[in-house]
């Protein structure tokens, strides 16, 4: 990927920096050679910003030729928010405390270049800035009134950086563009970079350290840079082509949030941020598999006032879920009139609705993952020893976990792996996890996930490397789309 600094005037430049030689901004705009590049990465250094200066366009073309601009639109626009600002500041409140505790309250403005500033003192206020808005010069501007707050966040452009802070400046811009392996462009094909977000502390992720590493192996085999970013990288998704979500998901956290960042920045995304709102609500999966015609259990949609609509309808014993329930947690089990009551009622102090479906036991379901309407594999997952879930509890409060036994596609039952691709269809084209039980020649849709397990000796047990290489694959179409202006 070749990098570009770009500036409008680079002889009037205030900083000077150390074997760069920076492209002027009105040649960029201009250059046919320069806009047919394919994954370059723009750092805009222009002297403003504002709307429709030229350092905005620079940006704003950046991104309408694919390139990779920082600042990004996105992240410019994202500084004008009073909104995001109040969030940037709640999520900092707990090291701005730390870090100007002692400093006389009033106001403070504080100045970071790529993450650093001349104070070590407030070097990691200034990474987590750089992180959530990643601009090349920051101004961060701190106000106190009980306590610490961030009030407003600016690119700063080199005409304003203070004059004692130009060598410093200089310094950590030439140090950040050489570790990008700077390089003035010429006619050539860069590859994709994926990013692949994780959590390393998680408990149950969704895929085990084997299984990460062979989905690098199987991207780079495919000419694409790989990098693991956690949510701290969440300011830096602007350098990359896809994010590959390996965390579990949900609505209210950062993995929904930076998967709608990292779309709305253009990237192609797996789990997108629909697929995320869709999946991880039972009632939206409930309501939108019965409008489609999935089957699926027979279902109770339950608030305060229908309670009374559960025994004729399902009879006990019921399963109970909460509406944002994965991994079998948040699920429950009545078997007689007063658990359900007891267990409704505490369920719902936490959501208005929750979901009661139909008991069906069966020795396993059946999990089916397709990726862009396609079935990638085939597994039953058994109960846990002495359990009616695949989930259960051993000695100790340890997680136990059934067998897990993996088929070829084609050995499947014709009705399981229609059934899943229907559900899959009416959620979207991303990577899903479809759970279904099968009684009889009865098959029903229990639930979509969005974020399906894929581990090392499990999942991929029947296709080996080539399960990861076919979920690469359609990364790397899906990119190639994107370029090329073929996919929104």
């Amino acid at each position: 990927m070749s990098v570009l600094v770009v500036i409008e005037n680079p002889d009037e430049c205030p900083l000077c920096f150390t074997g760069i030689d920076p492209l002027p901004a009105r040649s960029y705009l201009t250059d046919g050679e320069l806009a047919a590049q394919r994954g370059a990465r723009v750092f805009n250094i222009c002297l403003s910003y504002r709307y429709q200066s030229i350092g905005y366009y620079v940006s704003l073309l950046a991104e309408a030729r694919g390139h990779k601009a920082v600042p990004s639109i996105t992240t410019i626009q994202d500084m004008k928010s009073v909104g995001l600002i109040r969030l940037a500041s709640d999520e900092l409140a707990d090291l701005m405390q730390k870090l100007l505790a002692g400093r006389e309250p009033g106001k403070l403005s504080l100045y970071a270049y790529f993450g650093k500033c001349p104070d070590k003192a407030l070097e990691p206020l200034a990474s987590r800035l750089f992180k959530t808005f990643p601009a090349p010069f920051i101004r961060a501007d701190f106000s106190f009134a009980g306590g610490w707050q961030l009030v407003n966040v600016s690119p700063a452009t080199v005409k304003e950086l203070p004059p004692e802070d130009h060598g410093f400046a200089a310094a950590r811009a030439s140090e950040h563009f050489a570790g990008r392996k700077l390089s003035i462009p010429k006619k050539q094909v860069s590859r994709f970079d994926l990013a692949i977000l994780t959590d390393p502390k998680e408990q149950r992720p969704p895929s085990d350290p084997r299984a990460l590493k062979r989905f690098a192996r199987a991207a780079e085999g495919m000419g694409m840079g790989v990098e693991f970013i956690t949510r701290d990288d969440s300011g830096r998704l602007s350098e990359f082509d896809g994010l590959f979500i390996r965390e579990t998901t949900s609505v209210d956290h950062h993995t929904y949030r930076m998967a709608r960042k990292a779309a709305a920045e253009g990237l192609v995304v797996i789990d997108d941020p629909k697929s995320i709102l869709r999946c991880t609500n039972k009632v939206f999966l409930a309501e939108i598999l019965s409008r489609h015609r999935v089957p699926i259990p027979h279902t109770v949609i339950l608030h305060s006032r229908n309670l009374a609509e559960v025994l004729p309808k399902l009879g006990l014993p019921c399963i109970l879920k909460e509406p944002d329930s994965s991994f079998s947690q948040g699920v429950f089990m009545a078997k007689d009139p007063e658990v359900l009551a007891v267990t409704v009622r505490r369920m719902l102090k936490k959501s208005e609705l929750i979901i009661a479906q139909e008991f069906l036991p069966t020795d396993f379901d059946w999990r089916v993952g397709v990726l862009d309407n396609r079935a990638l594999y085939v597994c039953k997952y058994f109960m846990a020893p002495h359990h009616w879930q695949i989930l259960g509890k051993g000695k100790g409060g340890r997680d136990v976990y059934g067998r897990v036994e993996t088929l070829p596609v084609a050995k499947a039952p014709k009705a399981v792996v229609g059934a899943a691709l229907k559900a899959a269809a009416a959620i979207g084209d991303g990577l899903y996890g479809v759970d279904l039980k099968q009684v009889g020649k009865k098959v029903v849709v229990i639930e979509v996930n969005d974020n399906p397990s894929i581990e090392a000796g499990a999942e991929d047990d029947v296709l080996g490397m080539e399960l990861y290489q076919r979920i690469m694959e359609v990364f790397l179409h899906r990119m190639r789309e994107r370029t090329r202006g073929d996919r929104p």
